[in-house]
């Protein structure tokens, strides 16, 4: 199971609900059983009841951390967590709404689990994602090419490369399989404050693996030129740090 900081993970945390409540706006249905999956601290949750108060709800992590975080503060008598991997995990009974926000892309195969997990809804039901789609930006392509210098490659080769997939894939596969499918990109001009706010931004997500495969010494190397890639990438302003964030959608429900 992967380990997670939740409390570095809600540094930005209303910049985190934006995409997620994008995300949830498009759901075309009423649903009574929603599964949010790779749910982090369940801070979200909240949003879940908003729309559909009377909803039962389960959140699923594969974080201790981040799940045990989600049972002190964000249950109550419709909302669950429990603690499982997305690529083996499947529901007890059919759910109306199964909705993930930046989790597949840490799945490997995940067309596969999406495909069993399809399996798992309602008739009627609904398929809703949101994955980042910024492999390309200099957040991103900076800890790739450094993790390639003979000076971390040894240590970061195992390291697993996210993929990227945007909303043509996501229409494509759902639409293949009969749903009525909502796909589409977005990219969010977050403003961080702040030292090195964009390495904060992605030590706490996209930097995590590459950072847990180093050892002290050599992260600590990393790190500074990593920061260093970051600034020249992201120049700070008066105003703040600007990141561009592209981020892809899908929605996938009954025909019509």
């Amino acid at each position: 199971m992967q380990t997670w900081d939740p409390d570095r993970y809600l540094q930005f945390a209303d910049d985190r609900a934006r995409p997620y409540l994008d995300l949830i706006a498009q759901v075309p249905t009423a649903p009574s059983t929603i599964v949010d999956l790779g749910c982090g601290p369940g801070h979200l949750t909240r949003h879940l009841r908003a729309l559909w108060p009377e909803a039962q709800v389960l959140g699923i992590d594969s974080s201790a951390e981040m799940i045990d975080k989600a049972i002190r503060e964000n249950a109550d008598a419709l909302a669950n967590y429990d603690i499982a991997e997305a690529s083996e995990w499947a529901p007890n009974q059919p759910v109306d709404l199964i909705v993930s926000n930046a989790m597949f892309q840490w799945v490997p195969d995940q067309f596969d689990v999406i495909e069993r997990l399809l399996g798992h809804l309602t008739d009627g039901g609904v398929f809703a994602l949101q994955v980042p789609d910024n492999g390309e930006a200099p957040t991103y392509r900076s800890l790739l090419e450094l993790a390639d210098h003979p000076r971390f490659a040894e240590q970061l080769s195992a390291v697993r490369r996210v993929p990227r997939f945007g909303p043509l894939e996501y229409l494509t596969f759902f639409t293949e399989r009969g749903y009525s499918t909502n796909a589409w990109s977005t990219t969010y001009l977050h403003v961080l404050h702040g030292d090195d706010p964009v390495y904060d931004w992605i030590s706490g997500t996209a930097a995590r693996p590459f950072l847990k495969a180093l050892d002290d010494d050599t992260r600590e190397v990393f790190v500074a030129e990593v920061k260093d890639r970051l600034r020249a990438a992201y120049p700070a302003k008066d105003w703040g740090t600007v990141l561009p964030f592209q981020r892809t959608f899908a929605v996938a429900g009954p025909s019509a």
